[in-house]
């Protein structure tokens, strides 16, 4: 299954000259190209606007460095999962494990950088969307600080949250791309220790206790080639894993609802039973319980900034190590409700986190975490080839 939308590849040169001259990049359909129809993963979207007038911004900047645009990819219907499965267009490859699905929604920019295509590929992570595909497609990905790459002229979801993230199959090529996209930030530095998410490889553990044990001692090994004390563990969540999720998932909505409910309407679109039902959600939001969560939310990100300004968060990027695409309905949802979880740290507070692809003897991937403080993305890229140079 192509990971490309239907149709001729796009294909774009690039602007000037730069740090990426010769290398090719993937655009993820929700982000605009001038001339191009931005088709968010639907028909009835792609049926109902008009060409872009104008590259968003990280696009331009990429092109602009010497980079050339080398297809636009599928993505879950406007972005509202994180399975990679979309209805219309089909399911992208995972080219490492064709057996199991991609991730979602940045779905086929992922596969393409997998699969070598292209060198690198432009995703958006709301709630995991750059996370989680990273993860199961074996590769380096970043969800960055909220706001540190613009994200004008990318599909508003829920702009609360959305960020545009990249994947790449090397750190190397991960820092490259973030020394562009990140180029009128101002580097922050990162904590000398580290601590891991107690519930995270908890939830890992219940479905997978050898993959929890292995990252757990990734994790323990890499800081200890740091020169770092031994992590000690938090609860991050201070058990309040299903509080942060409905906090999370009644913003979300909301902003959702303010994105895109009045198009829904209007427009009636067809979509998947299973973001369907999703959207069905927004009818049933309260607004003083948003409000309520609004509140919570300045709590929650405080004390995830204090946690990071001792200690950079560690964690499993995702649950499971892998979805298969046979998996019933029941094993999606819980996937769905575990990651939206551990993806809601970084989200709630609008904290970088850095992915890292690992490996052992057993054939399925391995990926951790990096969450530092706000503004200290390059310094968290530097820091994760630091600590993970096998895989560098």
């Amino acid at each position: 299954m192509s990971a490309f939308i239907p149709g001729e590849r796009l294909r774009v040169e690039p602007t000037a000259s730069g740090p990426l001259d010769g290398l090719r990049f993937a655009v993820k359909d929700l982000i605009d190209v001038e001339g191009v129809v931005t088709g968010g993963g639907n028909p009835d979207w792609l049926a109902t606007h008009t060409e872009a007038d104008a590259h968003a911004p990280a696009v331009a900047m990429l092109l602009a460095a010497g980079a050339a645009v080398d297809g636009k990819t599928i993505t879950d219907e406007l972005a509202y999962s994180l399975e990679g499965v979309n209805a219309h267009y089909g399911t992208p490859l995972n080219p490492r494990w064709p057996h199991a699905l991609p991730g979602g929604s940045s779905s086929g920019s992922a596969s393409t950088v997998a699969s070598g295509d292209v060198d690198f590929a432009l995703g958006t992570d709301t709630g995991g969307s750059v996370r989680v595909p990273a993860a199961f497609c074996g590769l380096w990905g970043i969800r960055p600080t909220h706001d540190a790459v613009s994200a004008a002229g990318v599909l508003p979801f829920a702009p609360l949250f959305d960020t545009v993230g990249w994947f790449a199959r090397t750190g190397e090529m991960l820092a490259k791309v973030g020394d562009v996209l990140l180029a009128g930030t101002t580097p922050v530095g990162v904590p000398a220790g580290f601590t891991l998410c107690a519930e995270a490889f908890a939830a890992r553990a219940a479905n997978e206790p050898d993959d929890a044990a292995q990252l757990r001692a990734f994790a323990l090994a890499a800081a200890e080639a740091a020169g770092s004390a031994r992590p000690g563990e938090t609860n991050v969540f201070d058990g309040e894993q299903a509080a942060w999720l409905h906090c999370y998932q009644q913003l979300q909505d909301d902003a959702i609802r303010t994105s895109l409910k009045a198009w829904i309407e209007t427009t009636s679109p067809r979509f998947g039973d299973d973001i369907a039902s999703r959207f069905a959600r927004l009818d049933t939001l309260d607004d003083a319980e948003v409000a309520r969560c609004r509140e919570r939310r300045v709590d929650i990100a405080r004390r995830i900034d204090a946690l990071v300004a001792d200690a950079v968060i560690v964690l499993p990027t995702t649950p499971l190590a892998l979805l298969k695409k046979d998996s019933p309905s029941e094993r999606i949802a819980s996937f769905y409700r575990d990651a939206l979880t551990m993806d809601s740290i970084a989200a709630l507070a609008g904290l970088p986190q850095v992915t890292v692809p690992l490996a052992d003897e057993r054939d399925r991937p391995l990926a951790l975490s990096l969450i530092g403080p706000r503004g200290s993305d390059r310094t968290l890229i530097a820091l994760a080839r630091r600590l993970f140079p096998s895989v560098e």
